[in-house]
């Protein structure tokens, strides 16, 4: 079965860093746009970054840009989240996310983690 199993999440003060990390269970995601989203409680769930297969192109939301670095390591079958100047609005639930397709920017990725929780406290 296709899984992304996501972790690193945690309780961090505003200011602090947090590396988020999402293992992927097959080989086939190593040609996949991975991206993290995040969804704020009462709120939709929300792009901040994707990377192509190859890791040569990165895209951020306004929000994050400067502050969080996405990367992969498909050797290990592996795409990270840097997070770094963390401020309170940032608390949500973090989720990976893989599909096929490029540059996509809306929640509509073909699979998805479970989600890891991230608090940052002011």
């Amino acid at each position: 079965q296709v899984q992304l199993v996501e972790s690193g999440g945690g309780l961090v003060q505003a200011g602090g860093s947090l590396r988020l990390s999402c293992a992927a269970s097959e080989r086939t995601f190593r040609s996949y746009t991975k991206a993290w989203f995040r969804q704020a409680p009462g709120k939709e769930r929300e792009f901040v970054a994707h990377i192509s297969w190859s890791g040569d192109s990165t895209y951020y939301a306004g929000s994050v840009k400067g502050r969080f670095t996405i990367s992969r390591d498909n050797a290990k079958n592996m795409v990270y989240l840097q997070m770094n100047s963390l401020k309170p609005e940032d608390t949500a639930v973090y989720y990976c996310a893989a599909d096929p397709g490029r540059n996509i920017r809306t929640a509509t990725y073909a699979f998805w983690g479970q989600g890891t929780q991230v608090t940052v406290s002011s």
